[in-house]
């Protein structure tokens, strides 16, 4: 049973925490030798602004007619009055409710730190990186007469050190601590592979100087399975008579071509090497020169327009 009065609600238990009719509460009430019954909920709800005089004045008569033995039918409260912590806890809310809190005046920040740019052999952790270029057979003494012209733009421009190893027969390349870039490493070691598959120098070394040239290489069995006088004819198509053909595709396309027997090498943009790999594929499947060229000029007088 809960007896309901204007602050809380209290529920009414007897010490065998049996429920308990009216009457016999009146007469719990009533008699002084029982240890008060009227227990408050776990978390009674914390005083508030409702908490008036005349609340006050009922707790003091309801008080009053349980001391008087009165059975009206005035609420049951608690015998005990409400705590004082309760209420200064209230009067210290209320009054910090009231307390407008004052804006913090703003205090500069700290300047900023300024760090000085990262060295690239700082930020592989001073770890020295390599690269290693196999020389074939047959490009070998070619290297030996263009050493000079690999070298010098390698180590003097691009501040990357370079040797041969007779031994091992690979070209090595290695950062130093003065290499301005990171990336410089890679451009050198495309360079270095890019003459060993039979581009010149001065073709080669183009790489080191703009970032959107590749190296694509793909063989004519890759397009289609010839043998024998088919396989030789094919790859005279491809270079044409005195190298005709392979120099109009090169012109129109501003590419260059490297056949080597079977394998084919391609040097230049993205759509560039598109285009000239298609022209070469189509001589590879049997297309005439005269239809090949025909399509490179209608290519090429887009690409004019587009650009």
């Amino acid at each position: 049973i809960t007896v309901s009065a204007p602050l809380y609600h209290f529920p009414l238990y007897h010490t065998s925490t049996s429920l308990l009719s009216t009457q016999s509460l009146q007469h719990l009430a009533t008699s002084s030798f029982l240890f008060p019954i009227f227990l408050l909920t776990a978390s009674p709800p914390p005083l508030s602004e409702s908490l008036t005089v005349s609340s006050l004045a009922f707790l003091r008569r309801s008080r009053r007619s349980l001391d008087g033995n009165s059975t009206s039918a005035t609420p049951l409260l608690c015998s005990r009055p409400p705590c004082n912590n309760y209420i200064m806890q209230s009067k210290m809310a209320l009054s910090s409710m009231e307390v407008e809190a004052l804006p913090s005046e703003a205090k500069p920040l700290p300047p900023k730190p300024k760090f000085e740019p990262l060295k690239p052999h700082e930020m592989s952790d001073g770890q020295v990186q390599f690269r290693k270029v196999s020389v074939p057979q047959h490009r070998y003494n070619p290297l030996k007469k263009a050493w000079m012209d690999i070298y010098t733009p390698i180590y003097e421009q691009m501040k990357i050190d370079i040797r041969m190893n007779l031994k091992a027969r690979k070209v090595e390349l290695k950062t130093r601590p003065d290499t301005p870039d990171i990336s410089n490493l890679q451009k050198c070691a495309d360079f270095v592979h890019a003459f060993m598959m039979g581009f010149d120098v001065i073709d080669a070394i183009a790489l080191l100087r703009m970032d959107e040239l590749y190296v694509e290489s793909f063989e004519i069995k890759d397009v289609k399975t010839l043998r024998g006088d088919h396989l030789s004819r094919a790859i005279g198509r491809l270079s044409g008579k005195g190298g005709k053909t392979k120099f109009a595709i090169e012109n129109a396309t501003k590419t260059r071509i490297v056949i080597a027997d079977t394998k084919i090498h391609i040097l230049g943009s993205f759509s560039n090497i598109k285009i000239a790999r298609d022209s070469l594929c189509s001589l590879i499947l049997g297309s005439p020169a005269g239809k090949v060229y025909s399509k490179l000029r209608a290519v090429t007088a887009r690409l004019a327009e587009r650009f």
